[in-house]
């Protein structure tokens, strides 16, 4: 999960270079959608999702609606690395929305450290950044890590009873189903370049049909807020591709954030010496 999410942020800086955010969601979103939906209706009956239509509707906003167009209109903006660093703020917004709302998953002392020492990490990668970039952009990426802190919250308590391939199949239809107009009036009047039609196949493909059938069992065994600490590991792949591929600049506090963020990430999944006690 940490390669397959660390990669879309290349592809999504590479596709709206010449695609509108709302055009490159829904061609992604379409696409995953006809993989996936011929397979779950040969594998389980669809049915009981209009049951559930609300949370299903909740669920399809907060986790692939809302965000993916804010992360492509702020990809518009901001580096594809810088981007990618950033979302790893989604471990410890979750463990706040799951301590205030009440949730039981125990948040041991490592574990808070861990994300402590994640988010410095971030710190040390972007605040030689921040000066340059564009204000608009980051107010979405943080909404964005808030939007990817609740879904799995929100799957997790309401959703968890349904298959995860129906769930993510009907997600992707809503989404593309709800951004089809919107996309045909941005349709690009020419055929885009190859590398553009590659990376919408490639976030359809891996980064959207086959990475949430993986999030999901990743969900089912450890946790909706352990599965998002992830999100440290990430950006270190993020920032790999988008210097390596789209030559974008290094600087010292991305390499202090690198060792910092993946040192949260080890801290933070591990468990604490209170919450073995107790189990």
């Amino acid at each position: 999960m940490c390669v397959i999410w660390g990669v879309p942020y290349l592809m999504i800086r590479v596709a709206v270079r010449e695609l509108a955010p709302v055009t490159l969601v829904f061609g992604r979103t379409a696409i995953g959608a006809l993989l996936l939906v011929p397979v779950a209706l040969v594998r389980s009956d669809l049915r009981p999702l209009i049951a559930r239509w609300r949370p299903l509707l909740a669920y399809t906003a907060i986790e692939v609606a809302i965000p993916w167009v804010l992360l492509a209109r702020a990809e518009t903006k901001l580096s594809s690395s810088l981007t990618g660093l950033l979302i790893a703020a989604v471990p410890l917004v979750g463990a706040v929305v799951v301590t205030v709302t009440g949730e039981r998953e125990k948040q041991g002392s490592r574990r808070w450290f861990g994300l402590l020492v994640g988010i410095v990490g971030v710190a040390a990668i972007v605040g030689l950044n921040l000066g340059a970039v564009d204000t608009p952009a980051i107010v979405e990426i943080a909404l964005v890590a808030v939007c990817y802190a609740v879904g799995p919250i929100v799957l997790s308590r309401t959703l968890a009873e349904l298959p995860a391939l129906d769930v993510v199949a009907a997600s992707l239809v809503l989404t593309a189903v709800a951004y089809a107009p919107l996309a045909a009036l941005r349709w690009p009047s020419s055929l885009p370049p190859g590398r553009v039609l590659l990376s919408v196949v490639g976030l359809a493909v891996l980064c959207t049909a086959i990475a949430f059938l993986v999030f999901f069992a990743l969900i089912a065994e450890v946790g909706p807020v352990r599965a998002t600490v992830i999100t440290y590991v990430n950006p270190a792949v993020a920032a790999i591709l988008g210097v390596s591929v789209l030559g974008e600049h290094v600087t010292w506090g991305m390499a202090v954030g690198f060792v910092l963020v993946l040192s949260g990430c080890v801290l933070a999944t591990g468990r604490s010496p209170e919450t073995v006690a107790e189990s």
